[in-house]
């Protein structure tokens, strides 16, 4: 899955789609040891950002999200578009590929 980099100030979804910001990955393990950037897997958790205004039904109306802005999610592990806006990495995602809210 390819990364896009934008330069754009905001971005907003469409139909069922969700911007999430990326938490940061572990840095060292539960023992102590440091991970290389080579050894780190891509997180799975993030913060809703942005969403679109959900997916249309087959009368025309919208199914509105389950989830809502600031939500911590669990995301599929390969779901989605890596999407880069300066040093922040965000994810954008269908609702089907959010697995669980987290506390």
């Amino acid at each position: 899955m390819a990364a896009v980099s934008l330069s754009v100030s905001t971005v907003k979804p469409l139909g069922d789609r969700v911007f999430v910001k990326v938490s940061a990955s572990e840095e060292k393990t539960a023992g102590g040891l440091y991970l290389p950037d080579t050894a780190k897997e891509k997180p799975q958790v993030g913060e809703v950002v942005a969403l679109g205004p959900g997916r249309r039904n087959d009368d025309g109306s919208r199914q509105e999200l389950e989830i809502k802005v600031g939500d911590k999610v669990l995301y599929s592990k390969y779901a989605g578009t890596d999407i880069k806006l300066g040093t922040e990495e965000y994810v954008l995602l269908s609702e089907k590929d959010i697995l669980a809210v987290v506390a």
